[in-house]
């Protein structure tokens, strides 16, 4: 049972509906709703209290683009969490492939360096204690039925993943679909290392599968938006992606039954939604400790002592 949560992206979409979910566990007492807008996550902490009837949700200011942001976020947690969930990502906005001051990508620094920086600052700061779960996409092993290619690296090593995290390995492609899948690899990865790192924490990943009502293509183009979110409503009617409260509910689970275990990365064992399965028995190299150990040395290269 958990007592306390953080929830990054937590003012919309998956975070929202996971910090309502959870908020209706028994011995649930405080939520962190970890959001960069204050107030959208005014708006979003008032709704949820009348949608569980409770007052246990917090507002913790985070932007997890912006290391700064992520540390201070720490300090200011006056307790530990017991769990975490690192939901907050996308597409990175127009700009997606230009570089942050810490040398990687929009869309690197929004899915993965802030979510990395986040856990290290609270594995520092003895602030995180029971479970932390970070949300991956079947798009870090491909999804033939989606036309998704699993990432083609060729040596896995320390300056090949971190080629991933500035940029260099997808060359000019203005396509934020691109650099997606092979970022939420290398989570994946990421998670499974540490996992070894920190026994006495479970680290999961979990994948909420084909989601309608997220708010992670509001940051492609108008075009690509439209054409984006017309797939998903027919997808929907086809049985291909399942609504918001099924990919939250995974999210749920993540965090609260043990089965689920640590270092794991977990979605759907074919296609987009369905049975959760892991994913290292679709894709071998999820499960190579080389390959998790050479992604983590990678990102916190990039990860500047404060």
């Amino acid at each position: 049972m958990l007592k306390s949560i953080l929830i990054t992206g937590a003012n919309a979409g998956l975070g929202k509906e996971c910090a309502r979910q959870m908020a209706l566990q028994s011995g649930v007492e405080k939520i962190y709703l970890g959001c960069r807008n204050k107030e959208k996550a005014k708006a979003a902490k008032q709704e949820l209290e009348q949608a569980t009837g409770k007052a246990i949700f917090e507002i913790i200011t985070i932007d997890v683009s912006d290391l700064a942001s992520v540390r201070a976020a720490v300090k200011s947690l006056k307790e530990p969490v017991e769990g975490l969930v690192m939901n907050a990502g996308g597409t990175g906005g127009k700009h997606f492939s230009e570089k942050t001051k810490d040398g990687v990508t929009q869309i690197f620094a929004v899915n993965l360096l802030g979510h990395v920086a986040l856990t290290n600052e609270l594995l520092k700061a003895k602030k995180l204690t029971k479970v932390a779960l970070y949300a991956g996409s079947e798009a870090a092993r491909g999804v033939k039925e989606m036309g998704m290619k699993r990432p083609a690296l060729k040596t896995s090593s320390v300056a090949e993943f971190a080629s991933i995290c500035d940029g260099v390995f997808f060359g000019n492609t203005k396509d934020a679909t691109v650099p997606y899948g092979p970022i939420k690899y290398m989570a994946a990865l990421w998670m499974s290392s540490i996992a070894r790192e920190y026994s006495g924490i479970r680290f999961v990943t979990m994948s909420p599968g084909a989601t309608t009502g997220t708010e992670g293509f509001n940051t492609l183009s108008p075009l690509k938006r439209f054409v984006m979110k017309g797939m998903m409503k027919m997808m929907l009617m086809l049985g291909k992606v399942h609504k918001l409260e099924v990919g939250a509910q995974r999210f749920v689970d993540g965090l609260t039954n043990e089965s689920y275990q640590s270092g794991v990365f977990y979605a759907s064992q074919k296609g987009l939604t369905g049975s959760i399965g892991e994913q290292s028995k679709l894709f071998a190299d999820l499960s190579n400790e080389s390959f998790q150990d050479n992604a983590k040395i990678a990102i916190d290269s990039f990860i500047k002592p404060s």
